[in-house]
């Protein structure tokens, strides 16, 4: 028996739910705009704010603005630092919170996270199935960071080995081989800061910083700049999000079929 594609958009669905779900307001506002004239489903003015429409084949448009109508979302998002990767916080500003009004009413959620002071590359999407499967700990994701480490000594051939074989981490954990190219060294007033590239395929807290403390040295700046094949777009500013393009979908697609 095939399965149920849950992206796909339902055959029917009320008016004022579909209206609501993408961000017009809510049902009690839309069935008000219903009333006054507001709504028209295939160039049909409508007053019943609880008919049945097919989002994906009837043209209805409120207050002359066509709705396009979305059931799943994926945003990539250039995560500033000082922002929490959860979809709320009582303390500190969230992913959501950079997200426009139109974009949160579809909840999404980040798939993952970074820790609160690291940047870079945050998928989100309201596509469980997807972001159970990039996520999952059988599926080794690899995750491509790039970050600045200060030491009393530069990172070094022994650290690419050490890291190469898996590193203990304060709780005996042992990780899983990663990836560690040094890009540049420079001598300061504290020793030495190394610029680096890392690839983990595993998500502990706070992995990389710890793998680095493991051998005496401190991570001072990290930014995720890719995530399985999914990569990080350098000419989007920090802060801000994107819809994922085709092309970056079908990555992601093949990536979890694979």
């Amino acid at each position: 028996m095939a399965k149920k594609d849950k992206t796909a958009a339902p055959s029917r669905l009320r008016l004022d739910k579909l209206l609501a779900n993408m961000g017009y307001g809510t049902r009690s506002e839309i069935k008000k705009a219903v009333k006054q004239g507001m709504v028209t489903v295939d160039g049909r003015v409508v007053k019943d704010s609880g008919m049945q429409v097919q989002p994906d084949v009837q043209e209805v448009v409120i207050n002359g603005e066509t709705v396009v109508y979305r059931n799943v979302i994926y945003l990539m998002l250039h995560k500033p630092p000082g922002v929490v990767s959860a979809t709320e916080d009582t303390r500190d500003r969230t992913v959501i919170d950079l997200l426009a009004p139109e974009d949160q009413v579809l909840s999404p959620f980040p798939v993952g996270r970074l820790d609160k002071d690291t940047e870079g590359l945050l998928l989100l999407t309201n596509d469980g199935q997807l972001a159970h499967e990039l996520l999952s700990p059988r599926k080794h994701v690899p995750k491509t960071y790039v970050a600045r480490v200060q030491g009393d000594t530069p990172v070094s051939l022994h650290d690419r080995e050490r890291f190469s074989e898996g590193v203990e981490l304060d709780d005996g954990y042992v990780t899983m081989p990663a990836q560690l190219t040094v890009d540049e060294v420079k001598p300061n007033r504290e020793g030495y800061e190394s610029s680096i590239t890392i690839t983990i395929h595993e998500g502990k807290f706070h992995q990389i910083k710890r793998m680095f403390q493991a051998v005496g040295k401190q991570v001072v700046y990290l930014k995720r700049i890719s995530m399985g094949p999914l990569v990080l777009d350098e000419t989007l500013p920090i802060g801000e999000y994107r819809e994922l393009s085709e092309e970056e979908l079908e990555l992601l697609r093949a990536h979890r079929n694979g």
